[in-house]
C-alpha cells in the first residue's frame, strides 16, 4: 500500500531534495551504457540493479544528513511503451520493469527513512517523444490514453505519485494529468524551457499552468521545471501571481547552454555546483512555494549537497525574519 499518496508531504513548507542527472551521472561518471538515455535497462540484470541501489542510497544519505525530506524517481523516464518498444520490451516486461523500479526503491526507503527524513516514491513518467522537441505532438485525449499504460502500472505498485519529467507542449501535460487522476494517483508536471524561459513551443509557461489547471481542474498536485538552467527562467515570475504559486519544484541542469547547444555536447558540462546553489537561492526569494530542489542534465551528488546548504540556510534566515 502507497504510504504517501493521501496526503504527499512535500506539500508541507519542509525543505526535500531530489537526486541530481541520473542519466548524465551514470554515462560519464560510471561509464555505464544507457541506449537512448533509459536508465530502466539497468533494472534487467542484478549488476545494474546493485549500480542503481548505490546511486540512490547516495542520495538518501545525504538527505538523512541534512535532515530534509526526498522524493525519489524511479528510474523510468524512458519505460513507456514507445521507448519501451524500440529497445525492445514488451508491454509486460515494461510492466514488471515498473515495478522492479519501486520496489528497489521501497527497499531504500524502509532503510534510510526516518522521523526528519521523509521519503516519498516518485513513479517518473517521461514524454513519449523527445525532451526537447515537441514535433509529432498528441491531443490531450492521445496523450491521456498513451501515458494510461504507465500510469496505471504505477498505480498499483507502492508509489506515491507520478512525475512527468521534461514535458514540452501542454496537451501531453493535460491527457498526463488526466489520466494519473482516472487512477486515483497524485500528480505533478515538470515542464522544461528554452532560454527564453517559454516552453519549446513558445507558449509561456504562466500560460501552460494556466491551461493545465483551468482544463484538468487543478488536477496535478504542484508544478515543477527541469532541464533548464535557472538564468533561463528565474525573470519570468512575477511576485504575487497565483501561477507562481503553483510551481513547487525544480530540478536544473548543470550548464547554462541550450537545449540544441547540449544535443550536440560530446562532454559533459557539470558547471559550478556552488554557483549553481547560488542561483537557486535567488529562485528561493521569487518561489514562495518553492520547496523540491533537485537536479537535471550534468549534475550529481555535489551539486544536491551544495543545494541543502542553501536552502536550509535560507529556509533559517527566513524564519528568523518573522
Amino acid at each position: 500500500m502507497a504510504k504517501y499518496r493521501k496526503a504527499l508531504p512535500q506539500l508541507s513548507p519542509s525543505i526535500f531534495i531530489t537526486d541530481g542527472g541520473i542519466e548524465t551521472d551514470l554515462i560519464f561518471h560510471e561509464k555505464l551504457d544507457l541506449p537512448s538515455f533509459a536508465a530502466f535497462v539497468l533494472l534487467a540484470n542484478e549488476a545494474g540493479n546493485e549500480a542503481l541501489r548505490k546511486y540512490f542510497q547516495r542520495y538518501a544519505a545525504l538527505a538523512r544528513d541534512y535532515e530534509v525530506g526526498l522524493v525519489f524517481e524511479t528510474a523510468t523516464w524512458r519505460s513507456n511503451p514507445e521507448w519501451g518498444k524500440t529497445l525492445g520490451y514488451s508491454e509486460s516486461a515494461l510492466a514488471d520493469i515498473n515495478h522492479k523500479a519501486v520496489d528497489l526503491l521501497r527497499e531504500i526507503r524502509n532503510t534510510y527513512e526516518n522521523e526528519k527524513t521523509k521519503i516519498v516514491i516518485s513513479g517518473c513518467l517521461g514524454p513519449r517523444g523527445d525532451g526537447y522537441n515537441p514535433g509529432n505532438s498528441m491531443s490531450a485525449k492521445e496523450a491521456q490514453e498513451y501515458h494510461a499504460v504507465q500510469i496505471g502500472t504505477f498505480s498499483k505498485t507502492e508509489a506515491d505519485l507520478v512525475t512527468a519529467i521534461t514535458i514540452n507542449y501542454v496537451e501531453e501535460a493535460i491527457g498526463i494529468a488526466e489520466a494519473a487522476k482516472s487512477f486515483g494517483m497524485p500528480s505533478v508536471i515538470s515542464f522544461t524551457v528554452e532560454t527564453d524561459g517559454n516552453l519549446p513551443t513558445g507558449q509561456t509557461l504562466k500560460d501552460a499552468i494556466h491551461q493545465v489547471d483551468k482544463t484538468t481542474e487543478n488536477a496535478p498536485a504542484y508544478y515543477m521545471i527541469n532541464c533548464a538552467h535557472p538564468t533561463h527562467f528565474t525573470n519570468i515570475f512575477t511576485n504575487g501571481e497565483a501561477w507562481v504559486e503553483r510551481i513547487h519544484g525544480v530540478r536544473a541542469n548543470a550548464s547554462k547552454k541550450s537545449h540544441a547547444d547540449l544535443d550536440f555536447s560530446i562532454e559533459l558540462d557539470e558547471g559550478d555546483p556552488v554557483e549553481l546553489a547560488q542561483d537557486y537561492k535567488a529562485l528561493l526569494e521569487r518561489l514562495k512555494n518553492l520547496n523540491v530542489l533537485g537536479g537535471c542534465c550534468g549534475t550529481d551528488l555535489r551539486h544536491i549537497e551544495e543545494l541543502c546548504k542553501v536552502a536550509l540556510g535560507y529556509q533559517s534566515s527566513a524564519n528568523l525574519s518573522m
